[in-house]
This record gives structure tokens, sequence and C-alpha cells, in this order.
């Protein structure tokens, strides 16, 4: 079994492979302020209850875009599963070429989801538009050679949210689902319309222009995330949602850089 591990700025993402298999995911709210103790006590307690022998896990990776807690779950590796996780970083193989300003700019989030989307959904001579719904919404464009080539970073759905009602006095904080009219009838409709709706055609209109700058006759676009299913609901432009491609991304790059024998997607 091999553990992979997605720090992001919200959440840390787990996941339990046996092989190919994805076995157990879950994930936990991300604190800065937790030691390598309290996390690992944490993953215990989980596994546990999950029925996964800690002993069985014997190689694991992990992403991270929050560099504070890079030592702190690595450690925790070290101290509670006895080996020190590979972690995505300038010298460990990904197979992607990244075509940009400054390659070490580009997240390690971004990396891996492109990479699993590659090796995932691609079509052969097909670019690929990655959008990643977490924290920030990220767009990521790869081209019919299957090189990153760069993209855009808007505003997460939950920080929007978070920054209206905490920027004004009356409005409460509400669910994010898609009302059932965009002209909403109460506060609470106003609000879920316009983070639905108006994420919705923020990404429609990225695609789009994505789409006439690569002079593409076809493109296939890609949204993983907490909110991409939301979101797909409501516009045509996103072909597939795939909740795992970041988990599954670590797999196929914990394999790609080990010694165990090579596995697929």
């Amino acid at each position: 079994m091999i553990i992979c591990i997605d720090i992001g700025n919200t959440n840390i993402k787990y996941g339990i492979y046996e092989g190919d298999e994805l076995l157990i995911s879950f994930r936990v709210a991300t604190d800065n302020k937790r030691t390598s103790d309290e996390y690992g006590e944490q993953l215990m307690s989980v596994l546990r209850f999950k029925g996964v022998r800690c002993q069985e896990i014997t190689g694991g990776i992990m992403s991270s875009v929050v560099p504070s807690l890079d030592y702190t779950i690595a450690h925790m590796c070290k101290v509670y599963l006895n080996f020190k996780p590979l972690q995505l970083a300038p010298g460990l193989k990904s197979g992607l070429s990244i075509r940009c300003d400054n390659a070490r700019e580009v997240g390690a989030d971004r990396i891996v989801n492109c990479v699993s989307a590659l090796v995932t959904h691609q079509n052969a001579g097909m670019p690929l538009i990655v959008i990643d719904f977490g924290t920030a919404t990220t767009f990521n464009i790869i081209n019919c050679e299957g090189e990153f080539i760069g993209g855009v970073i808007a505003p997460g759905i939950k920080g929007s949210l978070d920054s209206l009602v905490g920027g004004t006095a009356k409005l409460p904080r509400v669910e994010i689902e898609a009302p059932k009219s965009i002209i909403a009838k109460n506060t609470v409709t106003n609000m879920q319309a316009c983070i639905v709706f108006g994420f919705a055609g923020l990404v429609e209109y990225i695609v789009k222009r994505i789409k006439k700058e690569l002079k593409a006759d076809a493109v296939k676009t890609i949204a993983t995330g907490g909110f991409s299913e939301i979101i797909a609901k409501e516009i045509s432009c996103i072909d597939v949602v795939d909740k795992l491609l970041t988990l599954n991304g670590l797999k196929y790059l914990y394999y790609l850089n080990s010694s165990e024998e090579k596995k697929t997607i």
C-alpha cells in the first residue's frame, strides 16, 4: 500500500492505494498550528476506523502549496509510517514539459493535475484545459504536444463567498448551491445566484477565450475540486468531472519515481 497526500490551503487530502486501487480517501482541515504528532494521531485514528494497518503502508508521496507544512507532514510520515515520502519538487520526474516564464512558479497541485489529465484523459493531439475548483480556481492549459503552456488563476468560490459575508454587516453565510432561478426572491438565493451562476459565467467565458487563442478544432475540458460538480451542471463547456484527479496523479508519480513496478491510473 502507498499513501498519497495533497496539502492544500484549505484541506489536506489523503488517499490510500493498493496497486492501482484506491482503498480509502479522506480530508482534514489544513492547520499551520498543528504539530506532526497531532497530524499523526489524526491519521492513525482514521486508519484504525477504516481498518487499515499502518504497517502495510510501505511508501508515499506528497504535494504541497503550503510550504510551512512540508516538514510537518514529512516528519509525520517518518515517525508514524516509518518512511520519508517522496515530495513533488524540482528533481522529481513528472514527464510534464512546462513552457512558461518560470517553471518554479507553477504550483505543485497544478503540475499533478496536468500530469493526471494527460495520463487519464488526453486524446491523441487534443489540447486540454484542466480546471481546479479549490481555494483558488485555476485553469491549466496543455497544448497538442502535451506541454503545459500557462493558465489563469481566479479567486476560489468559497473565498469569494467568505469575502462577501465578511465585508458586509447583514449578509448571512449560505450554502453554495444553485437556486432555481437567476431572478432570486430573497437574500439567500440572491447570494447563491451570484456565487454559482457568476462563477459559471466566469468559467464559460475564460474557457471560450482559451479555445479561441489555442485555435484548435477540439479541446477537452476536465474539472476537479470541491465545487466542480456544482459548476459543471450549469455550463456545457466542461466535458469531464474527475474528483480524484489529484490523488490519482500523485499515485502515478509515486510509481514513476519509485523502484516499485510502475502502475497506470
